[in-house]
């Protein structure tokens, strides 16, 4: 696997630009690729060794790579929670939002890939704090009871009754009328995908079966 000297912060997958804010979680997702695949990403190299940047050197490198080729979206999506550094994922997303009213680029949304855990984190609901700033939430909802929950996310001390923070996040998202909610689960782990599809789809949320991963792709 190639190794890279400098840790990406953002990187481009597809038609996206994501941002790799933080490489904390409360969670140890039993499906979790950053060990598994040595914090590596289709060739990227996401280990930010304790040095997250900041909001200006995220952007300074956004800037250069939308210029240099249009996305369709901009992700919150690295090998951590990015509400795990929400002050700075705000500011990223409200320049953003600016550079959109400006049109300085082609058109693009805003996306948080989130495990749903930002109002515990923050000691908040930061709902109403991210509307108006992201235009869609895709939630890792992951289980649909809270047994099924701590066996696959596995959650640090403090975030043991988490699920229905999860299931609460969604549901406020949903009522916030953000352009698209999703919440999704892992196949292969334990999660019984038709009671978590009619549990996401009970909050408000579309649902969307992810895959399990074994392979760098």
């Amino acid at each position: 696997m190639k190794q890279f000297e400098a840790p990406k912060t953002v990187y481009r997958f597809k038609d996206a630009l994501y941002i790799n804010l933080t490489n904390r979680c409360p969670n140890l997702c039993a499906f979790c690729i950053k060990t598994k695949w040595n914090m590596q990403f289709n060739g990227y190299n996401l280990n930010l060794n304790g040095q997250e940047p900041t909001a200006r050197q995220v952007l300074e490198v956004l800037e250069q790579e939308m210029k240099a080729a249009p996305v369709q979206e901009v992700v919150f999506c690295g090998y951590g929670e990015p509400t795990m550094r929400l002050n700075e994922l705000l500011l990223i997303a409200k320049t953003l939002k600016g550079w959109q009213a400006q049109a300085l680029f082609a058109p693009f949304k805003i996306r948080l890939n989130t495990n749903g855990l930002g109002n515990m984190i923050n000691n908040q609901n930061i709902v109403p704090l991210l509307k108006g700033v992201i235009d869609k939430i895709y939630v890792s909802l992951n289980a649909q009871d809270e047994a099924t929950w701590r066996k696959i996310v596995r959650p640090a001390p403090g975030y043991e009754d988490g699920f229905s923070g999860v299931k609460e996040f969604i549901l406020r998202c949903s009522q916030a009328g953000f352009d698209k909610v999703v919440a999704s689960c892992v196949d292969k782990t334990g999660a019984d995908a038709p009671a978590v599809k009619a549990l996401a789809e009970s909050l408000g949320a579309e649902f969307y079966l992810r895959s399990f991963l074994d392979e760098e792709n």
